[in-house]
C-alpha cells in the first residue's frame, strides 16, 4: 500500500515535495490544500485533489503523513501544532532559536491526538543538525564550523525588497575562502560572523528610487546585513530575471578535532552541500522523513520527533535485508 501524502500550502516547497513524492514509488500525493481558491492552483499530479485548507480536517482519514510548506515566521508555530492532533505530520521549521518552544508544543499536540510529528526537516536544520551532532560524538575534543552557500536567502531578500524604492531584489549568502581554508587547515580560528560570510545584493530600483540611501539602507538593516561586509548592485529587472531567477543555495559543516592520548594527532570532519533548488532538496528530505513518520506511527509511536531522534533505516525505501547487503 502506497503512504497517502497531503501537502498543506502550495508554493515553492510544496511544489518540491509534490516531485519528490512522484520520485518515491512507495508514495502517492492524496491532496493539496490551499489558503487560495482551489480552482486557481494547478498543480501537477492529475490523480490528487485540490482543496480550501478549510477541508483538512474531512481527509483525517485519508491520508498518512501531512507536510506542512508554510513559513517559519508565522505559519508553522501555529499550524504544526493544531494538525498534529489529527495528523502524522512534517514540517521544515527553521528559527533555530525557537526549536525547544516549537518542540513542546508539538509534543503536547500529537500526544493528546495519538500522532506523530516530526519537525525542522530540511537541510539546516535536518542534514547539516545531524552531521554536527555524528561529528561532536566522534570528536568530542574539537570545534565546529557551519558555513551557508553561495545561495539565495529568500529571508534576506524579502527584507531588501520591503525597503522603501526597490522595486524586486535577490541577496546571496557567500562564504569568506580565507575563513574556509583556515578551517581545512586545521587553524581553529575563532571566527565573528563577519569573517564567515559576505551579503552580496542584487537590487531593482524603483524609478525615481534614490541609490544611495537604498545602498545605506540596506546595509545598515540590523539583524540582516548590519554585521556583515554587503556589497549591493544595481542591476536592470530584465538583468534580475536572466541570470538570478534561481534559487541555489548549499553549504559546509565542519569539524576539527583531536585524538590520542596527548591530543597529538588531528582530524577533520566536513559535508557539503551544492544545491541547485534549495526548496526542491528540502523538499526531498521532507519526504523521506514522511516516510519515518508513518513507519513510526505504524509501529504506535507518539509524539514529536527530531532527525536527531529518528534511525537512519526510516528513512528508506530500501528492506533491512537491502540496506545491509547494499549500503553497509
Amino acid at each position: 500500500m502506497s503512504i497517502r501524502i497531503g501537502i498543506l500550502g502550495y508554493g515553492n516547497l510544496g511544489r518540491g515535495v509534490e516531485c519528490a513524492v512522484k520520485q518515491n514509488p512507495d508514495m502517492e500525493l492524496a491532496a493539496v490544500f490551499t489558503r487560495r481558491n482551489p480552482e486557481d492552483v494547478k498543480i501537477l499530479t492529475e490523480s490528487a485533489s485540490v482543496c480550501s485548507i478549510s477541508e483538512v480536517e474531512s481527509w483525517k482519514d485519508k491520508i498518512d503523513v501531512l507536510i506542512l510548506c508554510g513559513g517559519s515566521a508565522t505559519d508553522l508555530p501555529e499550524q504544526t501544532p493544531v494538525y498534529a492532533k489529527l495528523f502524522n505530520v512534517v514540517d521544515s521549521f527553521d528559527t533555530h532559536a525557537r526549536i525547544p518552544e516549537h518542540f513542546a508544543n508539538v509534543d503536547a499536540s500529537a500526544k493528546e491526538g495519538g500522532k506523530v510529528g516530526i519537525i525542522s526537516v530540511g537541510w539546516d536544520p535536518g542534514m547539516f543538525s545531524l552531521t554536527r551532532m555524528y561529528a561532536n560524538a566522534i570528536l568530542p575534543q574539537g570545534n565546529d564550523y557551519t558555513f551557508w552557500g553561495k545561495g539565495v536567502s529568500q529571508g534576506h531578500s524579502d527584507a531588501i525588497r520591503r525597503v522603501e524604492g526597490v522595486k524586486d531584489a535577490k541577496q546571496y549568502t557567500v562564504p569568506v575562502e580565507a575563513a574556509l581554508k583556515a578551517v581545512r587547515n586545521g587553524e581553529n580560528p575563532e571566527l565573528t560572523t563577519r569573517q564567515k560570510h559576505t551579503r552580496e545584493c542584487y537590487v531593482v530600483l524603483e524609478e525615481c528610487a534614490d541609490a544611495k540611501k537604498v545602498e545605506e539602507e540596506i546595509k545598515n538593516m540590523p539583524n540582516y546585513f548590519a554585521d556583515y561586509d554587503t556589497t549591493v548592485h544595481f542591476i536592470s529587472e530584465e538583468e534580475l530575471k536572466k541570470n538570478h531567477s534561481g534559487i541555489p543555495h548549499g553549504g559546509f559543516v565542519l569539524r576539527s578535532g583531536k585524538t590520542g592520548w596527548n591530543e597529538e594527532h588531528n582530524h577533520l570532519i566536513e559535508y557539503s552541500l551544492k544545491l541547485d533548488s534549495n526548496p526542491e532538496f528540502t523538499a526531498s528530505v521532507i519526504v523521506a522523513y514522511a516516510r519515518a513518520a508513518y513507519r513510526l506511527a505504524s509501529e504506535g509511536a507518539k509524539g514529536c520527533k527530531t532527525v536527531f531522534d529518528i534511525a537512519p533505516a526510516y528513512l528508506s525505501a530500501k528492506s533491512g535485508e537491502e540496506l545491509r547487503a547494499h549500503m553497509l
